[in-house]
C-alpha cells in the first residue's frame, strides 16, 4: 500500500507536534538520558456520547505517520531558525545534527482497528528510546482520539438505524480538508456504506455516493425539468430531492421522472427528503411510490440526523431506509473530543533496570496507571459474550484465577475464574523500528466493527443507559499502583 500521508501531504509531518514536545527531546538529549529505553501508552478516560463503548480506530494512519518517520533538512533549518528571548539559537547544532540522523526503533504494540475498546485499557503502546517515545505524543492522540471518536459515532448511527444503511455526508461541515479525510476514513470503518467525499473515495476505496442539491433544482424553470435532466445524466443511479418546493408534489413530480426512466430501461433509484416533518412525509411518499408501482425506490433521509433523532423516527413509523449523516457524525458533534491521554508508565535506571512511574492528580481519574501495560479480554463459556476486561502488567504477567478490580472504585471487583476464554488485545505492530504488521483492508476493519459488537451484550450496546462493562486491573497491578501512589504521598 502506498503512504497515504506521503501523497497528501510533500512535506515532512514530524513537527506535527506540541512544541514543549521538542523542548522535551532536547532535555532529554542534553542530559544525556535520551537513549533510554522508556513505555508510554494511549488511553483515555471517559466514554463519549453517554455510551458503553469506543470503536478504536486511527492505526493505520499512525503506522503511515512512523512508516515515513524522518527528520528533513527543512524541519531541522526551521529549528535552527528558533531564537530564545536573547535572540541566541533556541536549539544547539548538535541537536540538530541527532534529529537529522534519527531512526525510528520503537516497538509498537496496538488494539487493532475496528476493537471494541473501554477506558483505562492501553489502546497503544510505545516501547523505545525515551526521546523518541515523547515524540510520538502529539500525532498519535490526535489522529486515533479523533478517529475512534468518528467510528464510534458511526456505529451508534447504525444501531439507531437498525442496520439500515448510513452515508457519510459531512465534507463541507468537518473542521478542515484533514479532519473530512480522516472523517471519512473512520466513518466507513465504523459502519458508512459510503461517503460524498470522492478524494476519500480515491484515497481509501471508499464507495462514493450523492444526490443533487436543491441549487440543481432552481437552476430551471421547474422541478420536473430539472428532475428529467438530472434523471437524463445519471440515468443509472438516480436520486432525487425533492424538497425544494413542496415534497409531496416533489415526489409527485420524481414519480413522472420514473415512469420516463422506465421507458428508456433505467429505474429511479431513491428520493431524498431534507427539511419537514420526516416522519409524516416519508409515509406519506411511500404511499404515493408504492401506488405508482415503485416499491423499490429508496427514502433517504437527511437533516441534521444524530441517534436521538432517528430512534424517534424510527418509533414514529418513518418509512426511511436510508440515512445520510453529515454534521453530527463527521464533528462527533454530542461530544466534540475524546479523553485520550498519553502516559509515561516505565523506564530503565541508569542501573538497567525497569522503573515503574505513576502520575499523581487530586482527581484520581487522571492518576496514571504503571508498568509496560497490556489487557486481556475474556469470554463466557456458556453463551460467547465478553465478560470482562483486565489490564496486567506484562512482566508480572496474570494468574489463571484472578480478581480485577477498577481502578475509580475498589468496591467494583470481577473475579475471571480458571480456564476462562480469552484473547491478548495488543498485537505487534513495529519491532525495533521496522513494521511487522500486516494492515487490514478498510473493509475488514468495518466487518470487525459488526462481529466485535456482536460479541457483546446488548445491555452494553444500547445507546441510552448502558450497562457498565467490568475492565480493572489484576490484583498485582491495583496494589503495585496504590503502593507507588503512597510511595510519592510520603505514607509509605
Amino acid at each position: 500500500m502506498s503512504n497515504l500521508l506521503k501523497q497528501l501531504y510533500k512535506s515532512s509531518l514530524l513537527l506535527l507536534i506540541d512544541f514543549y514536545q521538542l523542548t522535551m527531546a532536547y532535555g532529554y538529549w542534553r542530559v544525556g538520558i535520551h537513549e533510554r529505553e522508556a513505555v508510554f501508552y494511549h488511553s483515555f478516560r471517559k466514554l463519549p456520547f453517554g455510551g458503553g463503548y469506543v470503536i478504536c480506530v486511527g492505526l493505520g494512519t499512525l503506522i503511515d505517520y512512523l512508516d515515513a518517520f524522518h527528520f528533513t533538512k527543512e524541519d531541522t533549518d526551521y529549528l535552527a531558525s528558533l531564537k530564545d528571548s536573547q535572540g541566541k539559537a533556541l536549539f544547539s547544532r548538535k541537536f540538530l545534527t541527532y534529529l537529522d540522523q534519527l531512526t525510528f526503533s520503537c516497538d509498537i504494540d496496538a488494539i487493532e482497528e475496528g476493537s471494541v475498546v473501554f477506558p483505562q485499557e492501553p489502546l497503544v503502546r510505545v516501547k523505545g528510546p525515551l526521546l523518541q517515545c515523547q515524540l510520538l505524543e502529539s500525532f498519535l492522540l490526535n489522529i486515533i482520539n479523533f478517529q475512534s471518536l468518528v467510528a464510534t459515532s458511526a456505529a451508534r448511527l447504525l444501531q439507531a438505524t437498525r442496520g439500515e444503511p448510513v452515508l457519510e455526508f459531512g465534507l463541507r461541515r468537518a473542521q478542515g480538508f484533514d479532519g473530512a479525510l480522516s472523517a471519512s476514513r473512520a466513518a466507513y470503518i465504523g459502519g458508512c456504506v459510503a461517503t460524498s467525499n470522492v478524494l476519500a473515495g480515491k484515497l481509501f476505496g471508499i464507495p462514493i455516493r450523492g444526490t443533487h442539491a436543491h441549487s440543481w433544482v432552481l437552476c430551471f424553470d421547474s422541478e420536473l425539468e430539472a428532475f428529467r435532466e438530472y434523471a437524463k445524466t445519471l440515468p443509472d443511479r438516480c436520486v432525487l430531492l425533492v424538497d425544494t418546493y413542496n415534497t409531496l408534489e416533489g415526489v409527485k413530480n420524481a414519480i413522472k421522472v420514473a415512469n420516463e426512466l422506465g421507458s428508456a430501461g433505467f429505474q429511479l433509484a431513491g428520493i431524498r427528503l431534507d427539511s419537514g416533518d420526516l416522519a409524516y412525509l416519508s409515509q406519506a411518499a411511500r404511499r404515493l411510490l408504492d401506488e405508482a408501482g415503485y416499491e423499490h425506490v429508496v427514502i433517504m433521509g437527511s437533516n441534521d440526523l444524530d441517534p436521538s433523532v432517528i430512534m424517534s423516527l424510527k418509533e414514529q413509523q418513518a418509512r426511511i431506509t436510508m440515512w445520510g449523516v453529515g454534521t453530527h457524525l463527521v464533528t462527533a458533534y454530542e461530544q466534540p473530543a475524546l479523553e485520550g491521554v498519553y502516559k509515561l508508565s516505565a523506564m530503565v535506571t541508569s542501573q538497567g533496570q525497569w522503573e515503574y512511574k505513576v502520575k499523581l492528580s487530586e482527581q484520581t481519574i487522571k492518576i496514571s496507571t504503571p508498568g509496560i501495560l497490556a489487557v486481556r479480554r475474556f469470554y463466557s463459556k456458556s453463551d460467547g459474550y465478553a465478560v470482562a476486561d483486565a489490564i496486567y502488567d506484562e512482566l508480572h504477567g496474570i494468574s489463571e484465577t484472578c480478581t480485577i478490580i477498577d481502578p475509580l472504585d475498589s468496591t467494583r471487583r470481577c473475579v475471571i475464574t480458571t480456564d476462562t476464554p480469552f484473547r491478548e488485545l495488543l498485537h505487534p505492530i513495529f519491532r525495533k523500528g521496522r513494521l511487522v504488521y500486516t494492515r487490514p483492508s478498510l473493509q475488514s476493519s468495518q466487518e470487525k466493527v459488526r462481529s466485535e459488537l456482536s460479541q457483546f451484550h446488548e445491555a452494553i450496546r444500547r445507546i441510552l443507559n448502558p450497562h457498565a462493562y467490568p475492565v480493572g486491573l489484576t490484583e498485582h497491578l491495583y496494589h503495585l499502583k496504590l503502593g507507588l501512589i503512597l510511595k510519592a504521598k510520603g505514607l509509605a
